[in-house]
């Protein structure tokens, strides 16, 4: 056995005494549904990061820079990022309120309808049922690259692993583990990182060679490559689709089952924030990382196919071998921490949302929680052996399902007084339509829609309108009116000065953090770039109306009024 396979058979073992310590003190529903709900702030950043950075992100994103679009990625993160931020202020920290179970559970009680929950569990199911397929694949390529296994192996021993965890220990176990590998997978990566860059010569001299690469020449250019080898035809295109995704994902930051979720665990409201900081900084910092490694890669060998081997390459061929090791280690407890993430919430859904479940004995839902995910886990892995692998694609088209279906619904459910049940229904059903529609029928190459309407557009505008629409005509039950009332009553408890206190320094991070990273990134990515393609400004300084500047100052002028909003209603609500 080699050292790359002995790491990933220590991130199994590792994976497999979490499970069994956290199944262990598995008691009742609450353990297993949201451990009990006393998550401190740590966990609660481990597991929103380590559900987000899965193999998705490490292979398939990854694989996607190194194809060519390193420079359109220094956009999108700060952007899609600050949905934390928005969803525990506006959105997660009423859903912690609710003491829902699951999500779903939370649009039953606000709409007093079980259909709304239905709906919303049936897109949970399907939309992390991909998500999970993904995930799936992922694993098993990379177990199946550093091992003798085969991808139907590989497969194998990866979906038994974390089926079985997590059927085992619930939301205890699965916040547990993540947290664990977000702190491998971070630090890991980071080293790997900084060891790339110095093999090439330093950051300014890899951005110099990167700039005038000839195999991709317009990799670090602020649009990457575009025309027609590509998937975009021009920079305007690719600019459009690079913002389009970077909102969708703030959007499934901010509501989608699998992020929200997660503040049903929390100790409490102020966890919520700042945990929603925390992890928008990891989030941006482990991104960046990661699509800096995708383009480095090329300097060694700009020829990978598939390109989602891109980092498995660098891991084994690039790094000394104990970190490329801890790297793929990384990477897998990554895969598994994600994969048991998905399927929890599956399972959650398939036994709690579907149905109604009226006095039901605890012991009972148990068994009927672990049988589901069961069911869902074996669905899964039939699916994964005949379909294509497509990481990056499939993560995209199913990823932000929630973005259109549940982003008007959700904020709504909070700060709307009009909203109706019926509208909640039709709003999910008709943004799940409208944006799984059109994008499955472009991927089959039946239609091809114009990059301002993009499906993901589509479905939240379409589930918008149907939302108002039907919300104008209908009329609001008063159930729905005192639940909602009672969402915005905070907790005695919460209204603490010296909490409020601490919770402000979080938003104040995030912000020093972004000055900060925008003056690394003038340094060591503009001003090279700049001076490897001849287009520095008068004097030799900084051209600050590039796109390449105008990119990299775009962040701050997006997370530092963000951090105020945070600021003004942290010491507002809580004192």
């Amino acid at each position: 056995m080699d050292i790359f396979s002995g790491a990933i058979l220590i991130s199994l073992l590792i994976y497999i005494v979490v499970g069994n310590y956290a199944g262990r003190r598995v008691k009742k529903l609450d353990d297993y549904f949201v451990a009990g709900r006393r998550a401190p702030t740590l966990l609660i950043v481990g597991t929103l990061v380590a559900s987000v950075l899965s193999t998705n992100i490490f292979l398939g994103e990854t694989g996607f820079v190194y194809e060519g679009q390193a420079g359109p990625y220094l956009l999108w993160p700060p952007i899609g990022a600050m949905g934390y931020i928005f969803g525990a202020l506006f959105f997660g920290r009423y859903l912690r309120r609710s003491r829902a179970i699951t999500v779903a559970d939370y649009f039953g009680r606000r709409f007093n309808s079980q259909r709304v929950q239905t709906a919303a569990g049936a897109t949970i199911i399907f939309g992390l049922g991909g998500y999970l397929l993904a995930v799936t694949q992922g694993t098993a390529i990379l177990l199946s690259e550093i091992t003798d296994f085969t991808f139907t192996q590989a497969l194998v021993i990866s979906w038994v692993s974390y089926t079985g965890f997590t059927m085992y220990s619930g939301s205890r176990g699965v916040i547990l583990t993540d947290t664990l590998m977000f702190l491998l997978f971070t630090s890991v990566a980071m080293l790997a990182l900084i060891f790339l860059i110095q093999d090439a010569g330093g950051w300014a001299t890899s951005v110099r060679q990167l700039a005038t690469l000839p195999e991709k020449p317009d990799l670090m250019a602020w649009h990457g490559m575009v025309g027609d080898d590509t998937p975009f035809s021009s920079a305007l295109h690719f600019a459009l689709w690079n913002i389009t995704l970077a909102l969708a994902w703030g959007m499934v930051y901010a509501v989608s089952p699998w992020q929200s979720s997660r503040y049903l665990i929390a100790r409490d409201e102020h966890v919520v924030i700042r945990a929603a900081c925390i992890a928008a900084i990891f989030v941006i910092v482990m991104e960046l990382t990661l699509y800096a490694a995708g383009a480095v890669i090329n300097l060694s060998d700009p020829g990978i196919e598939p390109s989602e081997l891109a980092i498995i390459y660098a891991a084994m061929n690039l790094l000394p071998e104990l970190m490329g090791a801890l790297l793929l280690a990384g990477i897998m407890a990554a895969g598994l921490s994600s994969a048991s993430t998905f399927l929890s919430l599956v399972g959650f859904s398939v036994s709690n949302d579907l149905f109604r479940h009226d006095a039901v004995d605890e012991n009972r839902m148990l068994k009927l929680s672990r049988l589901a995910m069961l069911v869902a886990g074996v669905v899964t892995l039939v699916i994964a052996f005949y379909s294509p692998v497509d990481i990056f694609w499939l993560t995209y088209f199913v990823g932000t399902l929630f973005a259109s279906s549940w982003g008007a619904v959700g904020l709504m459910s909070v700060w709307s007084k009009r909203i109706t049940a019926d509208a909640a229904f039709w709003g999910i059903i008709s943004g799940f339509v409208f944006n799984a529609g059109p994008k499955a029928l472009a991927y089959a190459g039946w239609i091809e829609l114009p990059i301002w309407l993009d499906p993901i557009l589509l479905g939240g505008l379409v589930s918008l309108a149907v939302v108002l629409v039907l919300s104008w005509f209908g009329r609001v039950s008063r159930a729905e009116q005192v639940y909602r009332l009672r969402l915005h009553r905070i907790p005695e408890p919460e209204v603490s000065r010296a909490k409020s206190r601490v919770t402000r320094y979080a938003p104040l991070t995030l912000a020093v953090y972004s000055i900060t990273m925008c003056l690394i990134l003038l340094t060591i990515y503009v001003y090279p770039y700049q001076e490897a393609t001849g287009t520095l400004g008068a004097g030799g300084g900084i051209d600050w109306f590039s796109g390449e500047a105008l990119l990299v100052l775009a962040s701050p002028v997006v997370v530092l009024p963000t951090a105020w909003i945070a600021w003004r209603m942290i010491r507002k609500s809580y004192g």
